[in-house]
């Protein structure tokens, strides 16, 4: 897809309040305070019960390495500048002769491995829980829905790797996997899914963003929207893959933009992850797991660069 579209499309989201004909989303199973969405389906028994997955101690990064080459939704891009007092060969600091370096990073953060916080995206600029833009979107940062407000996501990690179930790696851009799809996926990797998942999606298309970049950013394969509402009826908290925006693209229906965005976050207040790392993952069968994230905590943001832990 044309990157001039995808662009229009994402500014365009507005249009995305086509997608519901009532009000009825606008109101959280969690009381009309609530900032906070699947989370609240977390507690320490759920975390107990997922620690006890751990077979192996084996720990896998899910998220990528990310810099100025990363691809990603334009116009994002990332800029780090080393500091240091002099140039290298000038004076130090005390008796010790201690020298130093410091950076400074110029990015997005929605550029590689990240979350998609509940301010993210909304239906004709109403956001989770009814909450109007007006209400909270600043330009120095968003007073609701922060993703520093986010505690940590520690619970059950489920993967299915779709390239096994279609037998294609990767799989074509555009390709929708939804309800029949993931339950036969789930089936024939034996595992069930759970009040509480964190669900991830293997497609081989992270692969891409090295090999091809190009191809990687114009499209994908994803999570479908009938996918989007079975996982949301099944109670998971957040629902991620290794593509940059989880979802098909182009959409099931080029009428909608970022149809699955819309239903997970502003309907559902389910958390989104893109650019996960689950190749090491799949390679291993590591169908499930104990996920742990701690969000970087920067005030007022709608999204983060993070790096997840699957442990076996």
């Amino acid at each position: 897809m044309n990157m001039t579209r995808l662009l229009v499309l994402g500014l365009a989201l507005g249009v995305a309040g086509t997608l519901t004909a009532d009000e009825d989303w606008q109101t959280s199973q969690w009381g009309p305070d609530d900032t906070l969405g699947a989370i609240n389906r977390l507690s320490p028994e759920r975390v107990l019960e997922a620690a006890s997955l751990i077979r192996t101690g084996k720990t896998y990064a899910l998220g990528v390495e990310t810099g100025p080459d990363t691809p990603a939704f334009p116009p994002r891009s990332y800029s780090m500048t080393i500091l240091q007092p002099g140039d290298g060969t000038g004076q130090t600091l005390g008796e010790n002769q201690a020298t130093g370096n410091d950076d400074m990073m110029i990015a997005w953060l929605g550029i590689g491995s990240q979350i998609d916080g509940l301010g993210h995206i909304g239906i004709d600029h109403v956001y989770y829980n009814g909450h109007h833009a007006s209400d909270f979107v600043t330009p120095t940062g968003v007073t609701k829905f922060g993703t520093h407000e986010l505690p940590p996501i520690v619970t059950r990690g489920v993967l299915l790797d779709m390239t096994r179930h279609y037998e294609m790696d990767p799989l074509p851009e555009g390709t929708a996997f939804n309800r029949a799809e993931i339950k036969a996926a789930a089936e024939a990797q034996g595992v069930e899914l759970r009040e509480g998942d964190v669900v991830l999606f293997h497609t081989g298309w992270q692969a891409l963003a090295k090999t091809d970049p190009e191809r990687f950013i114009s499209g994908e394969p994803g999570l479908g929207l009938d996918g989007a509402r079975y996982l949301a009826g099944i109670g998971a908290v957040a629902i991620g893959a290794d593509n940059w925006a989880l979802e098909p693209i182009p959409h099931e229906d080029p009428q909608l933009a970022f149809p699955v965005h819309v239903e997970l976050l502003a309907k559902e207040g389910i958390y989104i992850l893109e650019n996960m790392n689950t190749a090491e993952l799949a390679a291993d069968e590591g169908w499930e797991f104990l996920f742990v994230l701690g969000t970087p905590r920067f005030v007022g943001a709608v999204q983060m660069v993070i790096n997840p832990v699957a442990i076996r």
